[in-house]
């Protein structure tokens, strides 16, 4: 089964959930993934093994983590990659793969214009 796992950097701003729980919410109601979860990188919970366990508790056997994360970076290019590792390590049988960052989407042109058009 086909899971979906949202990870975000986190913050000491309590209102970063509410945003990412909103943000899932509406993938929920746009795509027909059967298991929608959450993580986050630091400073909140869950964490990304936090999440990949939920993922797999719910009977996953496939896990796309979606990266809520710009651009390139430290954590893109070497904390997030070595945590997948290490989850993948624990579970050989579930398939993770990571997502590009948003940055490199082909349509985040589009939005951008969007916004300074609507500003």
């Amino acid at each position: 089964m086909k899971a979906v796992l949202l990870i975000s950097h986190g913050s000491r701003y309590d209102k970063t959930i509410d945003e990412v729980r909103a943000t899932l919410d509406q993938i929920a109601k746009k795509t027909d993934v059967p298991i929608l979860e959450y993580a986050f990188l630091e400073l909140q919970s869950p964490d990304i093994p936090e999440g990949i366990e939920r993922c797999i508790q719910r009977g996953a056997d496939e896990i796309l983590v979606l990266l809520n994360f710009l651009n390139a970076g430290r954590h893109i290019d070497g904390d997030i990659p070595r945590i997948i590792s290490q989850a993948q390590s624990k579970h050989p049988r579930v398939s993770i793969t990571i997502s590009k960052p948003l940055g490199h989407h082909s349509r985040i042109v589009e939005v951008f214009a969007d916004i300074i058009k609507n500003s």
